[in-house]
């Protein structure tokens, strides 16, 4: 089976988490940086989901899953050790019409998470389709040393940029052309230590005059 690759819009959705462990602890905290509303079923939480519930980052529903849990959800993962149990989950999400993961378990699956490499917004995902999660994370770590942490501050300068372009109302073709112009100018090696000053020469013969080059330069 081929899964369509996707990129979902979590902001306050509600998405329940069962499990108790390690894995649940990893699914959670990735959530929550999407901004999730996490609710959390599982029998001994790990020192680190207990923290997370006592200070209300996320919401306790019991240690018992309940089909009730997933009213009103948006998604739900299965991260539990019984085999049986991830499968009851996905059987009652699937009636309910709630996408449902559960891990290690591709055909309980409506959606599966591939290894990331994230450098602030860019992120790179991998999937092998479930079939091999071992060559996915292999494959991110060659990647993690061919896009280090300059991508990360570029793509900020380039969100800042795009702003201010676009509100020039300049012809599509003309904001094209100057976007595609500073990507293929190879200006990333420059970022490694923040914004130097010897771009802005650069900047400012691709830049129309009224763009502020100022304003691209924030840490």
């Amino acid at each position: 089976m081929s899964f369509y690759p996707i990129f979902v819009q979590l902001e306050g959705k509600k998405v329940v988490v069962v499990g108790a462990g390690n894995v649940a602890h990893r699914k959670v905290r990735a959530l929550l940086e999407c901004g999730a509303s996490i609710y959390l079923a599982g029998r001994e939480l790990v020192s680190e989901l207990e923290q997370m519930v006592e200070k209300e980052e996320i919401h306790f529903l019991g240690r018992e899953f309940k089909d009730e849990y997933l009213d009103n959800a948006f998604m739900i993962i299965a991260a539990t050790d019984d085999k049986d149990l991830n499968h009851r989950i996905s059987t009652c999400a699937r009636e309910k019409g709630v996408w449902v993961n559960a891990v290690d378990q591709p055909p309980d699956c409506d959606f599966i998470v591939p290894s990331i490499l994230k450098r602030g917004d860019l992120q790179i995902a991998i999937s092998t389709s479930g079939k091999s999660p071992a060559l996915a994370r292999k494959i991110r770590k060659g990647l993690e040393t061919q896009f280090g942490q300059e991508y990360e501050t570029f793509l900020a300068m380039m969100g800042r940029l795009r702003k201010e372009v676009l509100s020039l109302g300049l012809p599509q073709e003309e904001n094209s052309r100057i976007f595609q112009k500073i990507v293929d100018a190879d200006l990333l090696e420059n970022f490694s230590d923040g914004f130097p000053k010897r771009l802005e020469k650069y900047l400012k013969n691709i830049l129309p005059e009224q763009v502020n080059l100022k304003n691209l330069w924030k840490p």
